[in-house]
Formats: C-alpha cells, sequence, structure tokens
C-alpha cells in the first residue's frame, strides 16, 4: 500500500483537457472557418463532429445535411448528441445576391437547429451562434461595444440581427451565447474577400488591382485568434450574452494595401471599380473587446501584418 501510495505520488499530475470525453458538433464544418474550429476544438480534446452541405465531400463523423430539412436535421442531432455546439452555417457573404436564401439559411436555418437541440434528448451545455459586427451598421461612435443600437445597412446584417432576435426565444431552453464577430481573414478564405483578394494580387506579382470604396476602415482578426475565442466562450458558457470578438484596432485599406507592399517588396496600382462599390457600405467598423476579455480571459491578438505575411507566404 506504501509503495503504491509512493508511486502515485510520484506520477506527474495531469490536467485532464478541456474538451476530454466532450462531443462538439460544428455546422457548416467545410466553411472557412469551421476548419480552423474544428482543429482548436480538436487540440483541447473534444470529439469533433460536423455538418456539411449535401453534394459536399462527407468522412468519419461528418454528415450531409440542408439547414431547412427539419426532419433530417433533427435525426443528426439525435446521433451526435453533442455536449457543445458552433453554430458557423450561413451565408456569409455581405454582397451574395440572392436575398431571399440569405434569409432562409440564416434565420429559418438557424431556427430549426435550435428546435432540434432543445427537442432532442441530450442537452448541449453552450451553443455558440456566430452572428456578426456588421449588425452595428454606420454606427456614430468611435468604438463599438455590445451596448451600441444596432443600425443594419445591408440583408446580410438584418438576416443576422433577425437571427438574434429569434434565437431570443431559445434562451429559456437552450445555453445559447451570441458572437458577433467583426472582420476576420486567414489562409483558405475565398477571394470575393478583401483581404484575400490583395494578398492574390501581391502572391501573383500583379502590377494592378481594382478595389471598391479606399475610404473603408475594418477592424480585422485572425482566424486562429477567433476559432480560440469561441472555444473559450464554450467553456465559459455564459448563456444568454452577446459578445463583440474583435482586435480593438481598424485598418484602413490604405495602411492595408501599405503592409502587403512592404511584405512583398513592391508597389502596386490601385484602381476604384464603381461596380465593386456597395450601397450602403459600413465605413468604419471597430470594436471593443473588454466584454469577451472579461468573460473568457484577455487573449493577446495576432497582429495584422503577421496574418498577412501568413497568408502571403502559403
Amino acid at each position: 500500500m506504501v509503495t503504491e501510495d509512493l508511486v502515485r505520488m510520484a506520477e506527474p499530475h495531469v490536467e485532464p483537457r478541456e474538451g476530454e470525453g466532450k462531443r462538439a458538433l460544428i455546422t457548416g464544418l467545410r466553411g472557412f472557418t469551421g476548419y480552423y474550429m474544428a482543429r482548436e476544438l480538436t487540440a483541447a480534446g473534444y470529439h469533433v463532429h460536423g455538418t456539411v452541405l449535401p453534394g459536399d465531400e462527407t468522412g468519419p463523423d461528418i454528415f450531409t445535411v440542408d439547414l431547412s430539412d427539419r426532419a433530417a436535421l433533427a435525426a443528426v442531432i439525435e446521433q451526435v448528441r453533442p455536449d457543445v455546439v458552433v453554430h458557423l452555417a450561413a451565408i456569409a457573404f455581405v454582397a451574395h445576391n440572392d436575398a431571399e436564401q440569405m434569409y432562409r439559411v440564416n434565420v429559418v436555418g438557424t431556427r430549426n437547429l435550435l428546435e432540434a437541440l432543445a427537442h432532442g434528448s441530450h442537452k448541449p451545455s453552450s451553443v455558440l451562434l456566430a452572428s456578426s459586427a456588421n449588425i452595428y451598421g454606420n454606427a456614430d461612435v468611435p468604438v463599438i461595444d455590445e451596448f451600441v443600437a444596432p443600425a443594419p445597412a445591408n440583408d446580410y446584417a438584418v438576416s443576422k440581427l433577425a437571427m438574434e432576435y429569434m434565437a431570443r426565444l431559445w434562451m429559456d431552453k437552450l445555453p445559447i451565447v451570441i458572437a458577433r464577430p467583426f472582420n476576420y481573414t486567414g489562409v483558405g478564405q475565398n477571394e470575393n474577400f478583401l483581404l484575400p483578394k490583395i494578398v492574390s494580387h501581391f502572391r501573383k506579382g500583379a502590377r494592378r488591382i481594382e478595389l471598391g470604396n479606399l475610404a473603408i476602415a475594418r477592424d480585422f482578426s485572425d482566424v486562429r485568434t477567433v476559432a480560440k475565442s469561441y472555444r473559450r466562450l464554450l467553456a465559459a458558457a455564459p448563456a444568454g450574452e452577446v459578445f463583440n470578438v474583435c482586435s480593438g484596432r481598424s485598418h484602413s485599406l490604405e495602411s492595408l494595401i501599405d503592409m502587403m507592399s512592404d511584405i512583398a517588396g513592391y508597389r502596386i496600382e490601385v484602381h476604384v471599380n464603381p461596380a465593386f462599390v456597395r450601397a450602403n457600405e459600413v465605413l468604419t467598423l471597430s470594436g471593443n473587446n473588454a466584454k469577451l476579455a472579461g468573460a473568457i480571459g484577455a487573449i493577446a491578438p495576432t497582429p495584422l501584418v503577421e496574418t498577412l505575411r501568413w497568408m502571403y507566404q502559403a
């Protein structure tokens, strides 16, 4: 007995990983954020499951399901029995030209998911819904916190705000947390988004680029930082709360071009294409992340120039 006790005392104490023995479900697993979210949760010990659209590549623990199919979605939830859920599946491109599809996926699809979770036999400990800082619109304050009144300026933002309001109908049944990410980027993001487009031009050695409104300024984060923030929110599970996910600093389009010029070692000629200038463009988005830090602890942001270098060298 004494020998056994001494052996146990000599063994190093290993804390169990955050997600050890838990199942995570990520909707939109094949999306840009889904890849990094799966990697983050897997590293934390979760057994990760995911949903993809019909026609997408499947694999172990990956389910093909359309969020508009309530019966199929309920069957997936009952099979996975997730302990935590990250809802990323959405129409995420602001300029998406099918407004009906945007509302159907972003609002009705989310409702179908919450209904399936609420009626399932296993209740998750945390359900994170990815909304968007676009819901703030053209706020008349220099830095946006969660108390700023929403003023959505396009269908994408309206669909996300409607999703938030709809989700409140389920907060007495599910531990829902709403994240409002500001802009973020990284390797693998589609080139119809601003930063991947700029990086791609420099990678190809292009001498000229056509952009939209040069007056815009955005608060950009690294997708890996966003995934880490989402994971910590799942663990903290501050049910019923809304959090900005942002770096706390905005960068003008001109400064982005300067950063990439330094990284690539040459200047590119910038031209404004009126076709790329969106109606009701949100000019400046800069967030306050104090509430997020208070809930999950401070997460040091990756400097944007390092994120751009990562994308350029990938």
